[in-house]
């Protein structure tokens, strides 16, 4: 019986190998990252030292164009689903075992940078490189994905969990294409649109490596944020009604000044906001008086409420204050105050909690400073939380900078973010989701 319990251990080491230790995983190479950032850079490249690559534009395609030749370089399987979502497939020992997914996106806001998106593909493309070059073979296949079209919806992601709605493919974007048309010239396949969708459980589970967009990582000096979730952001059009009526003969103590009131909850939804225990932000972004002239008291304003959190109920908590002092003020000036909610918003998408400790753990074994911190911004990723355990990976954006020509992310952060995320894949393969 121990020579068969032996043989048997052969045979299964022969067909799974021992999960490879990520001490002999090679460091990223910031200088080949920076390289790949700076060639992507060239599609799109404006006056400004950004990029004008958005979606379906000539630019996005070539850039797409760009990233095949560097994925097939490495010897990955590349496919274009019918969202126009690139797939790069490194196979596993195992067929059986569920792929890991992990990716980011290409294209840029017009009057763009650099960096945001195209660092989580560069990370993941160096991750590829890095398992390539140490000879390592992971027991589940590994997907990197290039989603199309996200700063224009979420496009890609949304395609993946079938929930891009029918009339979203007639929206125009900057590039002058209609999603629709766009998604069909950049290598996608809208009248199979419905082939793109991936059923809930089909991938081990999904990364997504981004820069913070933020200041906070630059500002501590640290190397990652670990990411709890996406924040959810609920939107609301605000009216208030008033009396409009002259502004020079009519005395101020008779006034029914809608710009008045909407000045006081502007301060209000501030004050709120700040004083609220938590991390939320809320948002009075736009505001118009009507009639509008110079010498008539405002009769009726529409302003913008914006609230962000990565709780629904935080969100509805601080939306219930600001309407109750809404209404104090209204009473107080003898206007009338109304909220009209908007179905455009998102709600807040947590990042898996076993995702966090995993990449917690990477971070921690490399030697590398971190903390958890929120997305205040969208992502691919909140999609994807629907369909596989997701993860999230931050490298600093010096100043906070972004959606601009100046934002900016070192080589050396790039690096250890790909560091961080190669390590990451290989605790997922070794079965680390199952230890939490």
């Amino acid at each position: 019986m121990p020579k068969i319990t032996a043989l048997l251990a052969v045979l299964v080491l022969a067909v799974w190998p021992p999960a490879a230790s990520t001490q002999d995983l090679p460091k990223a190479s910031a200088d080949r990252m920076e390289t790949r950032i700076k060639a992507l850079a060239e599609f799109g490249k404006n006056a400004d030292g950004g990029v004008d690559r958005v979606a379906y534009s000539d630019a996005d395609k070539a850039g797409r164009a760009y990233i095949i030749g560097q994925l097939r370089s490495l010897g990955l399987e590349v496919r274009v689903d019918a969202a126009a979502n690139i797939f790069a497939r490194r196979s596993g020992t195992d067929p059986s075992a569920k792929p890991i997914l992990f990716g980011s996106h290409i294209d840029s806001v017009p009057g763009g940078g650099n960096y945001d998106g195209p660092t989580g593909v560069i990370a993941a493309i160096e991750a590829m490189e890095l398992l390539n070059t140490a000879g390592h073979t992971t027991r589940h296949p590994l997907e990197l994905v290039v989603f199309s079209n996200e700063e224009g919806g979420l496009v890609g992601s949304l395609a993946m969990r079938g929930h891009l709605k029918p009339e979203a493919l007639a929206v125009v974007n900057a590039s002058g294409r209609s999603i629709g048309d766009g998604t069909n010239f950049i290598g996608g396949n809208i009248d199979e649109i419905a082939s793109a969708t991936v059923t809930p459980g089909s991938y081990e589970a999904f990364i997504e490596l981004h820069i913070e967009q933020g200041g906070i990582l630059d500002e501590e000096k640290l190397d990652i944020g670990v990411v709890e979730g996406i924040v959810g952001i609920g939107w609301w059009d605000v009216t208030i009604e008033g009396y409009a009526n002259h502004g020079g003969t009519t005395a101020m103590n008779n006034r029914r000044d809608a710009m008045v009131t909407a000045a006081e909850l502007t301060l209000a939804v501030n004050r709120i906001a700040l004083t609220t225990p938590g991390r939320q932000v809320a948002t009075v972004g736009r505001i118009q008086a009507f009639p509008g002239a110079p010498n008539v008291i405002p009769g009726r304003v529409e302003m913008s409420l914006e609230i962000r959190d990565l709780e629904q109920a935080k969100i509805d908590g601080i939306f219930a204050a600001i309407e109750k002092e809404a209404q104090q003020i209204a009473a107080r000036s003898g206007t009338k105050v109304s909220f009209e909610y908007l179905e455009v918003a998102s709600e807040p998408a947590p990042t898996d909690p076993r995702m966090r400790k995993v990449i917690e753990k990477a971070t921690r074994n490399m030697g590398y400073s971190y903390r958890y911190l929120p997305s205040g911004a969208g992502h691919d990723a909140q999609d994807m939380v629907h369909l596989a355990p997701t993860g999230m990976i931050f490298v600093p954006s010096v100043g906070g900078v972004s959606h601009s020509p100046n934002e900016f992310t070192t080589p050396e952060a790039m690096a250890k973010g790909a560091d961080v995320l190669a390590r990451t894949i290989m605790a997922i393969d070794a079965g680390s989701l199952g230890e939490h």
